[in-house]
């Protein structure tokens, strides 16, 4: 009994031999990581992590008992970043994986027309910055706000407000404040057109009587062209 157990143990073991491959590629260093060292630990995953590799000092990995199918091929990495592979293992092992390239957020299927070369070539794209410059303080920015803009203008108007009261005329100066407590009256009250100023409130009333009546010299040629008319 223990030897059937161990014959169908070494099958099982065989199948899966069988079944299953094994994927490798390398990282090709360039100005952006130029070693391990500066890699730091990273490791290379496929689908979040069904099967990784370390990347070894050398810059090379391994991820081994790859079963036929597709995965997304990415980089774990704390200071790099890198591209992502769409990798399709086939069932026979002695055949070698398909590599794509893949953008995240488009679908795999229908796949990528362009193939890359197998082993899988993995190229640091750039490094991640996790420093944020202190914002220094930029009066010509702050001017750059409408709403600053008002504000300051708003307080200069209230700076100015005393010397251009005092190089008014006083007549003008009582008539603006006899229009301001008027304006407040006709505010608490409710009624606006009470609040309008004189030269609003009674100009159209003058035009219209002038127009009205007319003059003593245009009335007194007309009666003296009406008395000639009868002399004659």
């Amino acid at each position: 009994m223990t030897r059937l157990v161990t014959i169908a143990l070494l099958i099982a073991s065989a199948c899966t031999t069988v079944l299953s491959a094994e994927l490798s590629g390398f990282v090709q260093w360039n100005e952006h990581c130029s070693d391990s060292l500066r890699l730091g630990h990273a490791k290379v995953v496929l689908d979040n992590s069904i099967a990784s590799g370390s990347i070894t000092r050398d810059g090379g990995f391994v991820i081994a008992d790859v079963t036929a199918g597709t995965y997304i091929l990415s980089v774990v990495s704390h200071d790099h970043v890198f591209d992502k592979f769409r990798v399709d293992v086939p069932p026979q092992p002695e055949s070698p994986p398909e590599v794509r390239p893949y953008t995240v957020g488009t679908p795999l299927n229908p796949p990528s027309p362009v193939k890359l070369p197998y082993p899988v070539k993995l190229v640091p794209r750039q490094k991640k910055s996790y420093f944020i410059p202190h914002q220094t303080f930029d009066i010509m920015l702050m001017l750059q706000n409408p709403m600053m803009l008002i504000t300051v203008f708003g307080g200069l108007m209230m700076l100015a407000m005393p010397y251009v009261m005092k190089n008014l005329d006083p007549e003008v100066l009582q008539e603006a404040q006899q229009n301001q407590a008027r304006l407040q009256k006709a505010l608490q009250s409710g009624d606006s057109k009470s609040g309008l100023p004189p030269v609003i409130g009674n100009g159209d009333n003058r035009s219209a009587v002038a127009t009205a009546t007319p003059s003593p010299s245009g009335s007194n040629n007309v009666v003296k062209n009406r008395g000639k008319k009868r002399r004659g």
